[in-house]
């Protein structure tokens, strides 16, 4: 089954794109949990963090380095939140892994 974010990264669905590269994609979620509320995607379709094999350890480090440029890009990097769900019980969705970037405020508690 073709995932949203599949959707997203073929073009088909319009996004709020704010990062691009062979390997990953971010965009704005559609319902923040915080002034900066971004996801970063690996192009690459992953179900979740618990499916990676030792090949797909590299997109984690690509993944960390895109959130630090868009962090400093968007002026958070003083203090921001990354987030990966795995699974239905942590509250995943979309099952294609992506990372919630979240800042731009003081964070509290559990979010997403």
């Amino acid at each position: 089954m073709v995932t949203l974010f599949e959707k997203i990264i073929s073009k088909e669905i319009p996004s709020d794109t704010v990062y691009e590269d062979e390997k990953i994609i971010a965009i704005k979620d559609i319902n923040p949990q915080a002034p900066v509320h971004l996801l970063i995607i690996p192009k690459k379709p992953i179900a979740k963090i618990h499916e990676m094999d030792s090949s797909d350890l590299p997109i984690m480090g690509e993944m960390i380095k895109v959130a630090q440029k868009l962090a400093k890009e968007f002026h958070i990097e003083d203090g921001y939140r990354l987030v990966i769900n795995n699974g239905e019980k942590a509250a995943q969705t979309i099952f294609h892994l992506h990372m919630h970037l979240l800042g731009g405020k003081k964070l509290s508690g559990i979010m997403v």
